[in-house]
């Protein structure tokens, strides 16, 4: 018996837009042959956004412990408006200091640009205050106002030495291109990345063949 095989031929030709495997079968759904699996990017590293907003929780303790030692350390029938403009600042700027660096922890941890801006603007607060303090209470008497600070004899003096030491660290490791890139990165939503925009394993449903071998022609 004579076989066409021009007609058999045709018969294995898949039609246009037809997916099909190297036998000729069309691809069973959820299979696709074409470009390789399309793999998620990279998550960057919060290591130096993580380390910059628990060291600004260790900041914001040690520049508002001085506000609250100021107060408690008034004499009996002494007000705060008793004291001169000078302290008044200081300890304003100490409190704003540790305010705007508990809301930039906070909001770093929530994976927020804005709460690096926040530590940044903490930080500088706490070093200018740290650093203004001689000016305004101490007739510019660095050198008597450091000798003080770093005998460690007293609370006050331990935290205005960890406000001085803590606050560049805190503002380089907020600063720094890292932190920035892993607050602005927004992890995709589940199903972007998947077996639909590759390969995929073959579901059920797949055209058998006897014997797992293709068929002969």
């Amino acid at each position: 018996m004579a076989v066409n095989l021009g007609a058999v031929h045709r018969c294995r030709e898949p039609s246009w837009g037809v997916v099909t495997n190297p036998y000729g079968y069309q691809a069973p759904p959820g299979v696709h042959f074409g470009y390789p699996p399309q793999l998620p990017p990279r998550n960057p590293n919060g290591a130096t956004a993580i380390i910059a907003a628990l060291l600004g929780v260790a900041l914001c303790g040690m520049v508002g412990y001085l506000p609250v030692y100021t107060f408690i350390d008034i004499p009996s029938g002494v007000s705060i408006g008793d004291l001169p403009g000078e302290a008044l600042t200081v300890i304003g700027m100490y409190f704003g200091a540790a305010i705007v660096l508990l809301l930039g922890a906070m909001v770093t941890l929530f994976r927020s640009v804005a709460g690096a801006i926040l530590l940044i603007i903490g930080a500088l607060l706490a070093l200018a205050s740290a650093l203004l303090e001689p000016a305004l209470l101490f007739r510019s008497e660095y050198g008597v106002y450091f000798e003080l600070v770093f005998q460690f004899e007293f609370d006050a003096a331990i935290a205005r030495a960890a406000a001085i030491a803590l606050s560049p660290v805190v503002l380089v490791l907020a600063a720094v291109p890292p932190t920035f890139r892993y607050l602005r990165h927004k992890p995709p939503p589940p199903g972007v990345y998947g077996p639909q925009h590759g390969y995929s394993a073959p579901q059920q449903g797949y055209p058998s063949q006897q014997g797992g071998q293709p068929p002969a022609w």
